[in-house]
């Protein structure tokens, strides 16, 4: 799922002629856009979707949604470890052949069989 977060501006930066952020999202930082808000501040809270703030919101708003968000556990969804879920499902995320084969099929990549290389 991909949901719009709210998220406290912690520093702000200019990379090639892009205004850019370092945003905090109850405990998880991610570089955003601030492209659609060019007078964000540090310290103001903003709603980001794909990497861009998109509406300036106010403190106690944020603050109520961000908790809400991590009651209903949809930070830990959003925001989490890939690497974590992978361990919960059985494979490592883009890593081919879970199963050990180098190939998603399970086969050797060659012919089609069914063996692991060795």
């Amino acid at each position: 799922m991909c949901l719009a977060v709210p998220g406290r501006v912690l520093e702000i930066e200019d990379r090639d002629g892009t205004r850019m952020a370092s945003v905090d999202f109850g405990g998880v930082v991610k570089e955003v856009c601030l492209e659609y808000l060019p007078d964000l501040r540090v310290g103001e809270y903003a709603i980001v979707h794909v990497g861009f703030a998109l509406q300036r919101l106010d403190e106690e708003s944020a603050l109520r949604t961000l908790e809400l968000f991590a009651e209903l556990g949809v930070l830990q969804e959003e925001f989490g470890d890939p690497w974590e879920a992978a361990a919960h499902s059985g494979g490592a995320p883009g890593a081919p052949g879970a199963d050990g084969t180098g190939t998603t099929d399970g086969t050797d990549g060659t012919d089609g069989t069914r063996e692991a290389l060795r």
